[in-house]
């Protein structure tokens, strides 16, 4: 057959990726001749192969002529003597499409006309007919002029190729399918390696990758316009389908995962999968991207994440790329292909990309981000039918567009991960902090049967590299992280602390279950501690003989502060026969001791609904319910300015917290401000001789003892803060003794 120039067009930034492809048919002269433009040499088999084997390109186009055309009457000319006739019958559909850039004969319009005239008078004398009724087999032609040259050129295609024909149903925001099929072939990916979409969306990227693994031409399911057209016989077609449906393979070696959050378009997905004929190739699961996990090694994800047109609020896509490195630090041996239009994308993942090429989701610029694992084992000689090479390697890139240029970066290193990874020195302090702990556990052994102590600390930033606090609640670890500078990515830092904890559990012999995790950050503005989690793991510790109830997963605190477990017992032992107030009473735990030593009554006051029954919860627990415990939900100065004339106590516990910015009421609370005036209020419903505990954590703190008349104060910090307790200074306590003749 005669050959004739050929154009593959294609999206910006897939030029290279269209070369590899006709290289890989056998048109080894293929070559990109602008952007969007892929340029190589065929005859009409070519034609049928190109537009049923091409992943990637968007139309294959005829280059019927080019030439130097300046003026209309030599471009009227230079069209009529081109060979519309073999290409167009008689009843042809030939709509002209036109443009110009930098052309003497600048008006796209007229050029049209010029071009559609040629060929109608072409088309008339060839065919022998007065009129063209063009009702039959379309033929779109395009008239470019670049520099006073023309190209003209005639669409083989019809629909574009990216209408593979499987997707009949349509969701919100989907990738076009050559666009999903490039981001396959740009990464190392092999049919034999595991793969995943976790954003898969309506499946389009899974999909493309099943057939390309299963050489499941994309053009096998559709026809094309060039086939009803008399200039290639239809044995030409027939014969490049049948070679095409030979070469498809029965299945995949490595079954696709694809995963999203959004029930409705994974039944999208799993349509259009059994449209395409790959449903078996493919397991579609409903799944948050933050529970991804595989146990398989050397995979591949490949993903277009949500950027701003799905989920609409700023705030979550924001959450959603900083906690993605923290999700796929759990796939050390993968390598990560991410396309996203999101702005400063390697400073929130906290790692350079191994290399960047911009590419075009619609008319959304992105840029898809390659970041290389670990290489995978070789495989064994008789194995290696398929080189490990990505499907654009770095000569490929060197001769591609501006538009498809690929920014080169350190190659990743051999055998880390492409995010998270130990260093020597996060396993030196592994050791460190394990030694440690076994000194601590060892001196503490005989607390639990001795002491009748179940809750101590064990760790507390004994060493400064190493900021934990480590707690023991009965068969239960309680460990926090406090704010520290240091040198390590979110990911990496998330698998040091991830080492701190497997360390805690082996050394302390705790179930890796029992085990709860949480981070403290020092308040600033208008913060305040929200619930950590929503597990509502309740468990029931002892202490002194009581019993508590702890929660280890949704808060900060626990609801048992260890370090006044002192100071309960203090307060517990002058609670008998006496009236008893509990302000910021929290879960009550002052209030349980001065109830089990025998109390008149106890008032216990708190904001937090929640709280409140925590604290009844507790008394339930030791059998101590009953008429003389009141509880009251109040602001503790709005209790005190409203309290019921008369009512006075005998001890009182005050232990707020040092600022307070609580929801259900417009003020705000400050210690060193407001602890005064919440004094002198208690202070009129003290009897004479009564006392007060007065506690605080706040290390600023100065109790101004001037203003307090008709009492004694009288601290005693040392003798409440416990033995398990490094930081002599976690609070400080004063009892302040009100004046026998007051």
């Amino acid at each position: 057959m005669d050959t004739f120039p050929l154009i593959a067009t294609a999206a910006a930034g897939l030029e290279a990726v269209v070369v590899r492809e006709l290289h890989a048919l056998g048109y080894a002269d293929a070559k990109t001749r602008s952007t969007g433009r892929v340029v190589f040499q065929g005859d009409r088999l070519a034609i049928a192969a190109a537009n049923l084997h091409l992943y990637t390109a968007e139309r294959v186009l005829v280059e019927l002529g080019r030439f130097e055309a300046t003026d209309f009457g030599q471009l009227f000319d230079q069209t009529f003597a081109l060979p519309w006739e073999e290409w167009l019958p008689a009843d042809a559909a030939f709509p002209v499409n036109g443009r110009s850039v930098k052309s003497q004969l600048s008006s796209v319009p007229a050029c049209q006309r010029i071009v559609k005239k040629a060929i109608v008078e072409k088309l008339c004398q060839a065919h022998r007919a007065q009129t063209l009724t063009e009702t039959g087999p379309p033929g779109i032609v395009e008239v470019a002029l670049l520099e006073d040259r023309a190209s003209l050129t005639l669409d083989t295609t019809g629909e574009g190729l990216h209408k593979r024909g499987y997707r009949s149903l349509s969701s919100a925001a989907p990738l076009r399918e050559t666009l999903a099929a490039a981001l396959v072939m740009l990464t190392f990916w092999e049919p034999e390696r595991p793969l995943i979409d976790p954003f898969c969306g309506s499946g389009t990227i899974a999909i493309e990758a099943a057939m390309i693994g299963r050489r499941i031409a994309p053009g096998l399911r559709r026809s094309f316009a060039a086939e009803r057209w008399p200039g290639i016989d239809s044995s030409v077609w027939s014969q490049v389908r049948r070679v095409a449906a030979d070469r498809v393979l029965d299945d995949l070696p490595e079954r696709i995962m694809a995963t999203d959050i959004d029930a409705d378009v994974l039944s999208l997905a799993r349509h259009h999968a059994q449209q395409a004929g790959v449903a078996d190739d493919i397991h579609f699961q409903q799944a948050d991207f933050a529970d991804l996990t595989s146990s398989r090694r050397h995979g591949c994800l490949i993903t277009n994440p949500p950027y701003g047109e799905r989920i609409g609020e700023q705030q979550d896509v924001d959450d959603l790329y900083r906690v993605l490195p923290l999700v796929l630090r759990k796939l050390p041996t993968w390598s990560f292909y991410i396309l996203t239009n999101y702005p400063a994308f390697e400073t929130i993942v906290d790692r350079p990309a191994d290399r960047r090429r911009k590419l075009y989701n619609g008319r959304l610029e992105c840029t898809y981000f390659q970041f290389h694992g670990p290489r995978p084992p070789r495989r064994p000689p008789d194995q290696e039918a398929a080189t490990d090479q990505p499907a654009i390697t770095p000569t490929d890139d060197a001769t591609s567009t501006p538009a498809g240029e690929i920014v080169p970066r350190p190659p990743a290193a051999e055998t880390g991960p492409v995010f998270g990874g130990l260093d020597a020195k996060a396993r030196s302090q592994a050791e460190l902090f394990a030694s440690r702990l076994r000194k601590t556990a060892r001196h503490l052994r005989r607390w639990p049967t001795r002491r009748d102590i179940a809750c101590y600390r064990l760790y507390d930033r004994d060493i400064p590299e190493i900021p934990l606090m480590v707690e023991r609640y009965e068969d239960h670890l309680h460990i926090a992280e406090y704010e520290r500078p240091h040198d390590r990515s979110a990911a990496e830092h998330a698998d040091w602390m991830d080492l701190m904890v497997r360390t805690a559990a082996d050394v302390l012999d705790a179930r890796r279950k029992n085990v709860y995790v949480k981070r403290r950050e020092r308040q600033r503005g208008f913060q305040q501690y929200e619930k950590a989690a929503e597990q509502r793991h309740r468990l029931l510790v002892r202490e002194g003989g009581l019993t508590f109830e702890v929660n280890l997963a949704d808060y900060i605190d626990t609801g048992l502060f260890l370090d006044h477990r002192i100071t309960r017992s203090k307060f517990g032992e002058l609670a008998a026969d006496r009236d008893v107030v509990n302000l910021f009473c929290y879960t009550g735990s002052f209030t349980v001791y001065a109830a089990a030593a025998g109390a008149r009554s106890t008032t216990s006051v708190d904001l937090s609904h929640t709280y409140l029954q925590w604290a009844q919860r507790n008394l339930e627990h030791n059998q101590l319910d009953g008429p003389q415990h009141v509880f009251i939900r109040s602001d503790v100065l709005s209790f005190l300015d409203s309290h019921t004339p008369g009512a006075c106590y005998d001890l009182a516990i005050v232990d707020p917290p040092t600022f307070s910015n609580s929801k259900a009421t417009s003020d705000v609370w400050d210690i060193q401000r407001d602890h005064v005036q919440l004094l002198q209020r208690l202070l009129r419903f003290m009897r004479p001789g009564g006392q007060i505990f007065f506690s605080t954590n706040s290390r600023r703190f100065k109790l101004d003892v001037d203003t307090l008349v008709g009492v004694s104060v009288h601290e005693i910090t040392r003798q409440t803060i416990p033995e398990d307790f490094r930081n002599r200074r976690i609070h400080r306590c004063w009892v302040i003794t009100v004046d026998a003749d007051r």
